[in-house]
């Protein structure tokens, strides 16, 4: 089995960037995603037998949507600020059109079920405790970073990956690639 997720990669001009808001977030104990690795995870998989990753790359393929360019800006949180559980940067751009297209050349298939609507977004953190005397400080560098500019990028490829899990973080691998024409 392969734990696996289709997704656009983040480009390199923007980990700085995403480093330095991740860093906006240090006075707290969370758990912040490798700047390298942040990405908007189109379609998580879950568990896929080894079999099946020829047909789904195969199927990806057949996606009907072009290239578009994106704006990455502003972070924001799930579920909501005073009870928030993952800290992400926003996407604006033709991801909805993309989602869709995912979901249709997929179709065929049977996956985990998506417990949410797609929202597109930059996971930069979790947050497995937030003290309540930090939570006013917390809720302010939110605000504070709501409308923070990251810059844009040309969305023109999207990525079967595959996700192992260890202690130190997710490792990824790019299991295929398909150029958004």
């Amino acid at each position: 089995m392969v734990r696996a997720f289709v997704a656009v990669d983040l480009p390199r001009e923007l980990h700085d960037k995403i480093a330095d808001v991740q860093s906006r977030f240090n006075d707290f104990k969370f758990k912040f995603v490798d700047p390298g690795i942040v990405h908007i995870t189109m379609k998580f998989l879950g568990d896929v037998p080894d079999g099946e990753v020829a047909d789904i790359s195969n199927a990806l393929d057949h996606i009907d949507c072009g290239s578009f360019e994106a704006h990455v800006r502003g972070v924001g949180v799930f579920p909501k600020p005073k009870f928030a559980k993952v800290i992400w940067l926003g996407c604006d751009g033709g991801f909805d059109k993309l989602s869709d297209s995912v979901n249709n050349s997929l179709a065929s298939f049977v996956f985990e079920p998506n417990l949410h609507n797609f929202s597109a977004h930059a996971t930069l953190a979790r947050v497995k405790y937030l003290p309540k005397k930090k939570k006013t400080e917390f809720l302010e560098l939110l605000d504070e970073l709501k409308d923070v500019e990251l810059g844009k990028m040309q969305v023109d490829s999207i990525k079967l990956k595959k996700s192992t899990l260890t202690p130190q973080g997710p490792v990824y691998e790019t299991l295929h690639k398909v150029s958004l024409k």
